[in-house]
Parts: C-alpha cells; structure tokens; sequence
C-alpha cells in the first residue's frame, strides 16, 4: 500500500484522571520529525508515545498532541488518609476529656478536616496502559487517512505514466524517418556548403550527426523507467524516495530527448513528458 505523509487522527478515552485526549497531525517531509506537545503531568510516557509512532512511522513532520480533555473537571482519585484521621480522633478525644459539654465531631466536620483527604497518585501502569491503547488508535486512525491519500496519489502517478507511455510509442515509429530526412536535409546543406565533389565526406559527416540525433536509446530507456515506476506502485510501502529518484531519471531522459529531438513532433512529446514528469516528482513528495 502506497502511504501520503499527509494525515490527521484524534481520539479519546477515559482514564484514572479524566478523560485523555490524542492528537496526531502530519505533513510531509525529508525525514521522519516528531514534535511532541504533552501536558506536564503526562510528560513522563513521551517515550511510550515516541516508540509507538516510530514502529509505524518513517517519514513525514508529525506532530503529537496529549492532553486532559477538560482538565478543570478532570476527575481526581481521593482516599482517605487513616493516619490523618487517628491524629484527629486523639484530638478530639483529648479535647472531649478537657471539655465534656461539648459537642462531638460530625462526620462532615471530619471530612473537611484539612489533611484528612488527599489525592490518589494514580497508578502508573494504568495511566501507561491507558495512553498506549489511544495511541495504538490514533496510529491505526492515522495510517488509515495517509492510505486513503497514498491511494489517489498512486492513481494520478500512474495515470500520468500511463500518458507517457502512450505518448512515447507515438513517436517511437518516427524516429527513423525524422533521422532519415535530418540527414537529408544536412546532406543537402553539406552539399551546397562543399560542394558535390565531396561525396563520401558528406555521407560521413551525415552519419556522424545522424547519429546523434537518433534517440531509440532514450525511449527504451524510458519505457523501462515507466515499468519500473508502475512495479514500485505495485509494491507498496516507502516508496516515496524511490519514486523521487525515477523521476529525476525520467527528467533527465526526457532533457536527453528535447535535446536530440530531429522532427517538431519528438520535440513536442518531449516537452509534454517534462511536465508530466514534473506533476509526477511533486505527487512523489508527497508518498512516505
């Protein structure tokens, strides 16, 4: 499967202090970049966070956001701190001693007692438990979307290569009659430059620049570059660079050919295979 470094996922889940929420945005880029913006109280499983995404991961700038979804109501685990409340029991017994008209403690009055409620720290493996299943969640959300992208731009690519294919075996029957009548034309022009009693150096200059002109080479070459990128598509998986280098190969065949182009119409199929090779390196950019 063909993957965009272009993506977002967000998801959230309950956990001992309130509700979680994971955010993960990418774009795309030379090499894999993760940014991480986490709440202060969750900082310490950034490693947790780091290593899922780098098991699914290999390119793109990616951006990871964790946090309390509400924090001001984030529900907080209390308990009741015993040895806080024997103290205030000796206390009140020693106060019911000294005044015994007095009335007892209310269990409210207990309650409000500073010191005898406090916060739970919550437990450390559920809280890790709990980050790790959302973001094994975002990461499937996440590689979902870059697929669902990844597929179009595999699609466009292909059908612009499949463009290019057609367009080079157009031309490719003409190339022997535009360097047969380059030839003439430069024999003729040889000719009224030497003169007609220089036969056999016109016929071997004509065939020296014949020659260079001749750009069977150049299609065959890009016939197998076009293979090469539709079985790349075929495979799937980072294929982003490789797809980048073909088209810099394509790029350059097609510079080859505009240059060596014998007939109007070669060099008009090698301009259009400049744009479609450009069209192509701006999507492969874009592929994991």
């Amino acid at each position: 499967m063909i993957l965009s470094m272009t993506g977002y996922a967000a998801v959230s889940a309950d956990s001992p202090r309130g509700r979680l929420s994971l955010e993960l945005r990418s774009v795309n880029a030379r090499f894999l970049d993760i940014q991480f913006r986490i709440a202060e109280e969750l900082r310490a499983l950034e490693p947790l966070l780091r290593e899922l995404i780098l098991a699914r991961v290999t390119r793109g700038k990616l951006d990871c956001r964790l946090y309390f979804a509400d924090a001001s109501v984030a529900q907080k685990l209390q308990r009741l701190d015993v040895e806080a409340v024997s103290r205030l029991k000796a206390l009140a017994d020693e106060a019911g001693r000294a005044f015994p008209q007095a009335s007892p403690l209310r269990l409210a009055d207990v309650l409000r007692w500073p010191g005898v409620i406090g916060e739970a720290e919550a437990d450390d493996q559920t809280m890790r438990a709990a980050v790790a299943g959302l973001g094994e969640r975002a990461l499937e959300e996440l590689i979902g979307a870059r697929g669902r992208e990844g597929a179009k731009l595999a699609t466009s690519i292909q059908e612009r290569v499949a463009t290019m294919r057609m367009r080079v075996e157009k031309i490719a029957p003409l190339v022997p009659q535009s360097v047969a009548a380059y030839q003439a034309k430069l024999a003729e022009r040889l000719r009224e430059a030497m003169g007609s009693g220089q036969e056999e150096r016109i016929r071997a200059e004509t065939a020296v620049f014949a020659a260079k002109v001749d750009v069977e080479e150049e299609l065959t070459r890009l016939s197998a570059h076009f293979s090469e990128v539709e079985r790349t598509l075929q495979k799937g998986g980072t294929a982003g660079k490789r797809l980048d280098f073909l088209a810099q190969e394509l790029n350059r065949e097609a510079n080859t050919l505009a240059s060596k182009a014998a007939s109007q119409a070669i060099s008009d199929c090698a301009l259009e295979l400049k744009l479609l090779v450009e069209q192509i390196r701006e999507q492969a950019q874009n592929i994991e």
